[in-house]
């Protein structure tokens, strides 16, 4: 799924683009039956907060766009290529165009669901002034495990898994804690390190977590297999202490750690592992297991 920092990188596309010109919005699927309510009309804004991109045409009407897991933009010059796939809206300017496909959400939105919307999701990182005090006023009273609060958009919004996994590993937080038990002084250290985190993914869809110190190769830039601590390396060594990643689910989506880096100092681990089903590992990896969680909010 698309994290925070992609979202925040086809807004400032888009805005580039878009902003101030009239688009010709069209849906070759038929399953965006709203489109002739924005065709002729001039974007004046680009919005984002979290997971969820806003395109503002005036007169109370937003287009509101949720990616999900598998949606996608696609853009380029006119004229338009051949139309391909499961394409959901194509808009286009006399000079640009703008495929869209996949995603969970294309709808239009009232100015008042727009509002509704902000006021239901939590501190944005990448949001300018962000106030996160709300959030670190929850979770220091949740009794969720922060790997699970983490993914909580309401909470925080636009952490997704690879920003969840990664943060908690840099910060040394083992993820099954409850957030009670997260000291105020690492939930800042959380917050300001994906402050900083999440604005270098905007550059070119690459999310590197990894300090160059840490990675097998120190000088030059990360290599594909260098760029996590954690995510997708179930298996394999920590590059700070040789421990094998473990992996399991929690809050509907797989989380990755590491026992040693991240220890258990509450007994949380142990006892979430326990009451837990058993996944099947790479060889040589400790058994882990999936959980879900439903009833964590996802926006």
């Amino acid at each position: 799924m698309p994290e925070g920092n992609e979202i925040y990188r086809y807004a400032h596309l888009h805005r580039e683009k878009f902003v101030g010109k009239t688009i010709c919005v069209e849906t070759p699927n038929g399953r965006f039956p709203d489109a002739p309510l924005l065709t002729g009309r001039k974007l004046k804004a680009v919005l984002a907060h979290g997971k969820h991109l806003g395109y503002d045409f005036g007169r109370d009407r937003k287009l509101h766009v949720h990616l999900g897991r598998f949606g996608d933009f696609t853009e380029g010059k006119m004229p338009f290529p051949e139309a391909k796939g499961a394409l959901r809206m194509r808009w286009s300017t006399r000079t640009d165009w703008l495929e869209l496909r996949g995603a969970i959400d294309c709808s239009i939105y009232t100015d008042e669901q727009w509002q509704a919307l902000e006021n239901r999701l939590g501190a944005d990182p990448l949001a300018l002034n962000a106030d996160p005090s709300p959030a670190f006023a929850y979770v220091q009273k949740a009794k969720l495990a922060i790997g699970a609060l983490l993914m909580d958009q309401t909470i925080f919004a636009g952490i997704g898994n690879i920003y969840r996994a990664e943060l908690l590993y840099r910060a040394k937080q083992n993820p099954f804690t409850a957030g009670k038990d997260v000291s105020a002084r690492t939930l800042k250290a959380i917050w300001k390190d994906a402050v900083k985190l999440m604005p270098d993914g905007m550059v070119d869809r690459r999310i590197v977590t990894t300090r160059a110190k840490d990675r097998p190769h120190k000088t030059g830039k990360a290599l594909r297999d260098e760029t996590h601590y954690v995510y997708h390396r179930h298996g394999k060594p920590c590059f700070v202490c040789g421990t094998t990643i473990r992996r399991t689910e929690m809050a509907g989506r797989t989380l990755y750690w590491c026992p040693k880096c991240q220890p258990d100092e509450t007994g949380a681990e142990r006892a979430f592992l326990a009451r837990s089903k058993p996944i099947r590992e790479p060889e040589g990896a400790r058994e882990t297991s999936p959980r879900t969680a439903a009833h964590i909010r996802k926006e």
